[in-house]
């Protein structure tokens, strides 16, 4: 379709550093530009609202613009995982653009959420422009791109660093340069599924970050931007 490949751009080439760096510059291009697309739909949800189940129809893309979603995938054993954590500025369900029928994972809201959606065919026209929109959704894909980079790192490392990860997700850290002060109300089953540990590990993860003043229950859970020291020195 011609949207995977941006003129001046080579993907596997570049940094992680620079293609966060082009993901911040030009994230708020895409807001601006959805505000004015006369094919703008916006649907709201409310918490634990499910958007689309897998198994669906996969005929648009979804960028949220306000709230987090959580996309979940579930196996022929009826087991189920949380994949990704998604917030203001993200786009989801990108697959149907790659040829994909049917919706791989269910997505759901984890607070109240604003999504704007856009019809396939809208998408892949709006793609083909050298637009503000196309140019944010390819910082999308490499930011993506960094992710799983970065997932496949953590495969290696305890499940206290892949927690203090989480949260630092969820959190925002790093997107615009700063914190959300105060996070989504999560259990401790959800960050377990998230780290791949049992919910006991978290509990005692959780009060080991909130004794060295990494995160504070104060109305909600605030993660600081001390809790990178967990990341940074060896277990």
């Amino acid at each position: 379709m011609g949207f995977s490949k941006h003129p001046g751009v080579i993907i596997g080439s570049m940094s992680a550093r620079v293609k966060r760096a082009l993901a911040s510059k030009i994230r708020r291009n895409a807001k601006a530009f959805l505000a004015k697309a006369s094919t703008r739909q916006v649907a709201l949800y409310k918490k634990k609202q499910v958007i689309f189940v897998q198994g669906d129809p996969a005929d648009a893309v979804f960028y949220v613009e306000k709230g987090t979603v959580k996309l979940t995938v579930l196996s022929e054993q009826g087991k189920s995982a949380i994949v990704a954590m998604l917030g203001s500025g993200d786009f989801f369900g990108e697959g149907c653009l790659a040829g994909q029928r049917v919706r791989m994972a269910t997505a759901s809201a984890l607070t109240e959420v604003s999504v704007v959606r856009v019809d396939r065919g809208v998408m892949v026209e709006l793609l083909h422009g050298r637009s503000p929109f196309s140019e944010r959704f390819m910082a999308h894909l490499l930011a993506r791109n960094v992710r799983i980079e970065e997932d496949l790192d953590q495969l290696f490392n305890s499940s206290e660093k892949r927690l203090a990860r989480v949260l630092l997700l969820l959190a925002q850290f790093g997107k615009e340069g700063k914190t959300e002060p105060l996070i989504p109300k999560i259990s401790q089953e959800i960050l377990a599924e998230m780290v791949g540990t049992t919910r006991p590990r978290i509990s005692t993860f959780m009060n080991k970050f909130r004794k060295l003043g990494f995160i504070a229950y104060n109305g909600g859970l605030h993660i600081h931007t001390s809790l990178l020291n967990v990341l940074l020195h060896d277990s």
